[in-house]
């Protein structure tokens, strides 16, 4: 695996300086506000919801041939269909386990262009597009109405149903294997669902997954922290500055209010980071159990917890991003889990999905939340829904961001 981050010591005097950013964090493409008691529209009012804040908005062009997309802020190429045997259909025969996936962009020989990789996890999110409905609670069949987390471009596959599959099996392979395991010692690759607007960690053995090749810009995804010696961590490839330390809270609200109050250093431009710029800074090398630290560059503090089952762990992160339903309701919010991704699955609690995934829960209250179930903790009481049982919680933690200029 390519390193994916770099950082520096500096004085404070030179927390000034800025390189030429090469990691463009792609807007969230989130264009409404939700109101978080009842998750219906809301008008937006400048109060730091994600669609409160506009960058690096999202830009493609296709290409003559049709068989390639250009995305003009990563300067990433990629294949516009994952129909990769090319029969016209999109369905469990275009899957492939994760090494054979590798091998086939590896041999890709596209547009004029032989360099083709299986994309890495940071690559391939940047894709994500939150005005997707999470399509976890449609119990139809018709897919035709449902809205995917990625631009219409591009192509899309839900589950093959004629083949078993649930509609939500509409994952994508990359390289990006996690350090440690998952369920009950899986060997684990993070992959991005489109269907259900999530990052997840997935068997490598025995399940196989849709194929994006990407080219180009092979420096995307490469961090390049700054310690600015005040208090805050610039990433001089994206353009962000970061407070260093963290804060728990008590609700998704909070959160909001807390980043926009903020004045760390002086500034008063800082803000809740959007689903992708908070995944910009998770440490995909590192985990819990392979390193006894968060997902994140130690250059960053990272507050520890006692977990639901007694473990020294890391918390989830709010985010200002919603994540919709399919009736488009938008009472959830994300989170990315820079600690273990928890679910109380077969009546254990375990890493159903790995530190770095991008989940999401009630922005208020998951006692309320619909579908969840309570069981007892080592802490009490605790929530869960879901397939795999993810953990709830909503006094997550808040590391706020702010666009240098």
């Amino acid at each position: 695996m390519k390193a994916l981050t770099t950082f520096l010591l500096v004085a404070p005097l030179l927390s000034t300086v800025q390189a030429e950013p090469k990691y463009n964090v792609v807007d969230t493409n989130q264009n409404q506000c939700f109101d978080s008691n009842t998750g219906n529209v809301s008008a937006c009012k400048g109060i730091g919801y994600d669609a409160d804040h506009h960058r690096n908005e999202m830009s493609y062009t296709l290409s003559e041939s049709g068989l390639t997309v250009t995305d003009n802020v990563t300067d990433l190429v990629w294949l516009q269909s994952v129909d990769i045997n090319g029969d016209g259909v999109i369905d469990v025969r275009d899957k492939r386990k994760q090494k054979a996936a590798i091998n086939y962009c590896n041999s890709l020989n596209l547009d004029g262009r032989s360099d083709w990789r299986l994309p890495d996890i940071k690559e391939l999110y940047s894709l994500i597009d939150f005005s997707g409905r999470d399509a976890s609670q449609y119990l139809g069949t018709d897919t035709s109405q449902l809205k995917q987390f990625i631009d219409s471009i591009f192509d899309w596959g839900f589950g093959d149903q004629n083949a078993g599959e649930r509609i939500i099996d509409g994952q994508y392979a990359t390289t990006t294997n996690y350090t440690s395991t998952t369920m009950n010692g899986d060997a684990t690759m993070f992959g991005v669902n489109f269907a259900d607007g999530r990052i997840k960690g997935y068997p490598i053995k025995n399940h196989t997954y849709f194929v994006k090749c990407v080219a180009g810009n092979e420096s995307y995804s490469e961090n390049k922290f700054i310690d600015n010696g005040d208090g805050t961590v610039s990433d001089a490839a994206s353009g962000l500055m970061w407070q260093k330390s963290d804060k728990q809270v008590s609700d998704w609200d909070q959160a909001i209010d807390y980043c926009e109050s903020s004045s760390t250093v002086g500034y008063q431009d800082w803000r809740l980071p959007n689903a992708k710029e908070l995944q910009s800074i998770v440490d995909y090398d590192i985990s819990p159990d392979s390193n006894y630290t968060a997902s994140i560059n130690p250059i960053f503090s990272a507050t520890s917890i006692i977990n639901e089952v007694g473990e020294v762990d890391w918390g989830y992160y709010w985010t200002s991003t919603t994540h919709k339903d399919n009736s488009a309701n938008g009472k959830n919010a994300v989170y990315i889990s820079f600690g273990r991704a928890l679910g109380y699955h077969e009546g254990k609690i375990m890493d159903v999905h790995g530190a770095g995934s991008q989940r999401s829960n009630d922005k208020l209250n998951v006692e309320t939340e619909q579908g969840s179930q309570s069981a007892e903790g080592v802490n009490g009481p605790f929530y869960y829904k879901g397939p795999q049982g993810d953990i709830l919680r909503t006094d997550n933690f808040v590391r706020c961001v702010r666009t240098e200029e």
